[in-house]
């Protein structure tokens, strides 16, 4: 299990995301934009719009999921 922040990911809090896998640490991330902009916490609009724009550009998407992804594999195992 690893660990990477909200802001780590483009987010606006040090909410942790944990996950066996990259893509279950930015599915975590996904759901906490959700559940954050539902209970009304503004601090997290513009990094859920910067999410849904980015799949927006391949390019962007990519890159941002290839950097993501090299972030969570140089990270430790959680204790």
């Amino acid at each position: 299990m690893k660990t990477l922040t909200c802001r780590q990911l483009g987010g606006s809090c040090e909410e942790p995301m944990h996950g066996k896998t990259a893509d279950e640490v930015i599915k975590a991330q996904d759901r906490h934009l959700k559940d954050a902009i539902k209970s009304g916490d503004t601090t997290h609009e513009q990094a859920h719009k910067e999410m849904k724009d980015r799949w927006k550009h391949p390019k962007r998407s990519v890159d941002w999921y290839s950097s993501t992804k090299s972030a969570f594999a140089e990270l430790p195992e959680d204790d």
